[in-house]
């Protein structure tokens, strides 16, 4: 006496999908980055900070 549970089916993930999600995770860092730099050439940053 088995009772068959409805499982609803797992989302589909393509490859393109997953590499869109770390592409986009990838630029964000890398323009964050590029703004601490500027700040630094700058002087915007303060000394403490910038090492």
């Amino acid at each position: 006496m088995s009772t068959q549970q409805d499982t609803p089916e797992p989302p589909e993930v393509s490859v393109a999908s997953a590499r869109r999600i770390h592409l986009s995770e990838d630029w964000t860092a890398t323009i964050v980055g590029l703004a601490l730099v500027a700040l630094g050439l700058l002087s915007l940053l303060p000394e403490g900070l910038a090492s």
